[in-house]
């Protein structure tokens, strides 16, 4: 992914829960990192399996995608392919735009 804003267009009514979501998002990137470092692949898992849940209910298609990216990656234990997606829903989450409609 490169340096380009992502618009994700998100009902109005939602507009004070996200930015603590984003920042939620966040967090998880990190924990999925340290999770990933001490091979906790059911950890991974899990919060990978939680992110494709909930950012589709906002309208974060491709977060959703990233995240059962990593939860089916983390049941093959494929620490690389787990690695790549966190990268891209990292720079996905440093890229997105919301635009309230």
């Amino acid at each position: 992914m490169s340096d380009e804003k992502i618009i994700v267009q998100v009902d109005p009514d939602l507009e004070d829960l996200i930015p603590g979501f984003l920042e939620n998002r966040s967090s998880d990137v990190e924990q999925l990192r340290v999770e990933l470092d001490k091979s906790d692949f059911e950890s991974v898992r899990s919060i990978g399996h939680s992110i494709k849940g909930v950012g589709g209910g906002y309208g974060f298609t491709l977060m959703s995608e990233l995240g059962a990216n990593i939860e089916i990656a983390a049941k093959e234990s494929n620490a690389e392919l787990i690695l790549e997606n966190i990268n891209r829903l990292d720079e996905y989450l440093k890229n997105v735009e919301v635009e309230y409609a």
